[in-house]
């Protein structure tokens, strides 16, 4: 129950990154960085491969995923600049749903939001160090792998001994929550 709560709220966090006129979440048209801060509420900026050095310190980091937090892929010849994705569900140990933006190409573009995208953990220790991405193109999971540095939690560093803001996804706007301006006032007088 609780991280179906959670993915309602991330996918609600979605919506703020998205234009006043976007109809819907997979109207997001950009890269995955901006995304995947607006739909977490972790604040690190720069490309997507440095996110890993930059929590360091400021937000707490694992190898366990967790609905919100933000799995970052290493920078490597393929994807020379990384890239960051929002766990959205947990299927179970080694298989998740992630929403990010900028994978498959979607009407024959790249940049565009994709919602529950299937992830599989295939690394030999079960620490989520290689996965491969369900891949729009093929219809089914890609045939690279790639490396990950890990999950990056929206709380802060236990080690770190500063406080940093906790981060806190954008409320949900839905038939039972028509006003999401008011949503977001509640959300952060709380």
């Amino acid at each position: 129950m609780r991280s179906v709560f959670y993915t309602a709220v991330l996918l609600a966090a979605l919506c703020a990154v998205l234009p006043a006129s976007a109809s819907s979440l997979l109207d997001y048209k950009g890269e995955c960085v901006p995304f995947a801060r607006a739909a977490s509420g972790i604040q690190i900026y720069g490309d997507a491969w440095t996110w890993w050095e930059q929590a360091q310190g400021r937000y707490a980091r694992g190898s366990v995923p967790r609905v919100g937090a933000v799995l970052v892929f290493a920078r490597t010849q393929k994807l020379q600049l990384g890239h960051v994705s929002v766990v959205s569900r947990i299927i179970d140990s080694r298989v998740v749903m992630v929403t990010h933006a900028n994978w498959s190409r979607i009407g024959g573009e790249r940049g565009r939001a994709e919602r529950d995208v299937t992830l599989f953990d295939v690394s030999r220790r079960g620490d989520w160090s290689v996965v491969k991405v369900w891949y729009r193109d093929n219809d089914g999971l890609g045939t690279s792998t790639y490396p990950t540095n890990g999950f990056i939690y929206g709380t802060p560093d236990p080690a770190a001994g500063k406080a940093v803001r906790k981060a806190r996804p954008s409320p949900e706007l839905t038939a039972r929550q028509p006003d999401y301006v008011g949503s977001l006032i509640d959300a952060y007088a709380r």
